[in-house]
């Protein structure tokens, strides 16, 4: 006997399949990574991720008007500071006129509208390429938090919305959300890297801020003492719970695609807005496949984001906003 119920009728044309959709991609579901550099005129290729660019702060302006008039409302800003300014203690990083405050001020002079989140880490700061103060060859944590409360007071006077610590130190949303209270910002919010894994798919990022470890004696090679065990699941439960009972508004999975167990998990467990970093390498690949012919681009990278929105990511961080905002309109 034939089924009475026949799935395939709903899948018969576009139009049944687009009314019957399940995840819409929208421009709102994207906050847009921008990497900024000191200087003028410059719109520079990184070599590891092809067609995306370092932009000194006269170019970011015509960036942010691209973003906008895409629909595209959110960025999440970086800077690469030059070696002569870095330092174990990140002490760049709370410049009042440094290179990240006042591209803060430049996107909102642009677009007042722009929600504008900022990296909070020290490792764009750090002579040694990590995210905290190193002691005795070892990452100490409480001392950096200090540093990553200072930084985001700092970021919040320049105008940001959001501070996005990607540190993985123990405590500091705590300490954030007391320092940008008691500082007055209480409207500034946070966007936790909360499940933030110690990933080989960061490669590119790293090129692009040239922030990667240094190989030095007595210091640690990679970030496995503060971000996560990529082997661990439940692990991610507990950061993310300690994350949301210290203050965070919005928290993060870090990387996208082969974490989506954990986005799920994530959303079966709290309420809150979820946001998944597709990162570098992710993007690095689709490039690098796309390029060869190994894999149609467009198709792809559709089926990627729509994903992670699907495993139940609220925000999507990715390289590849503006091609999926032209693609779906």
């Amino acid at each position: 006997m034939f089924p009475i119920r026949r799935n395939r009728r709903l899948r018969t044309t576009e139009a049944i399949r687009s009314l019957v959709r399940e995840t819409i991609i929208s421009p709102n579901d994207f906050l847009v990574p921008l990497f900024v550099v000191e200087g003028q005129g410059i719109k520079e290729e990184i070599a590891s991720m092809p067609n995306y660019y370092r932009y000194s702060l006269d170019l970011l302006q015509d960036e942010i008007k691209t973003l906008w008039s895409l629909g595209l409302k959110s960025v999440l800003l970086f800077v690469k500071v030059d070696d002569a300014l870095k330092d174990n203690k990140g002490t760049e990083a709370l410049n009042p006129n440094g290179l990240m405050q006042r591209a803060i001020k430049t996107v909102k002079s642009v677009c007042p509208d722009m929600l504008v989140m900022t990296d909070v880490a020290l490792d764009p700061f750090s002579s040694y390429g990590h995210d905290g103060i190193i002691e005795h060859g070892k990452i100490v944590n409480d001392a950096t938090v200090e540093v990553l409360a200072e930084m985001s007071i700092s970021h919040a006077e320049a105008g940001a919305d959001f501070v996005a610590p990607s540190d993985m130190m123990d405590g500091r949303i705590l300490g954030i959300r007391e320092g940008l209270d008691q500082s007055n910002f209480i409207d500034v919010g946070i966007m936790s890297y909360s499940a933030k894994y110690a990933s080989s798919f960061y490669g590119p990022f790293r090129d692009a801020l040239d922030s990667a470890p240094v190989d030095l004696q007595n210091i640690p090679k990679d970030k496995k003492t503060y971000q996560m065990d990529f082997a661990n699941r439940d692990e991610a439960i507990r950061e993310t719970e300690m994350d949301i009972n210290e203050g965070a508004d919005i928290v993060m999975v870090k990387p996208g695609l082969c974490y989506l167990d954990i986005v799920r998990d994530i959303r079966n467990s709290f309420d809150i807005p979820i946001a998944v970093y597709q990162v570098s390498g992710e993007y690095a690949m689709l490039k690098a496949a796309s390029e060869k012919g190994w894999l149609d681009h467009d198709s792809v990278m559709l089926e990627q984001v729509t994903s992670i929105k699907r495993a139940g990511a609220d925000i999507v961080a990715s390289y590849f906003a503006k091609d999926v905002v032209k693609l779906i309109s």
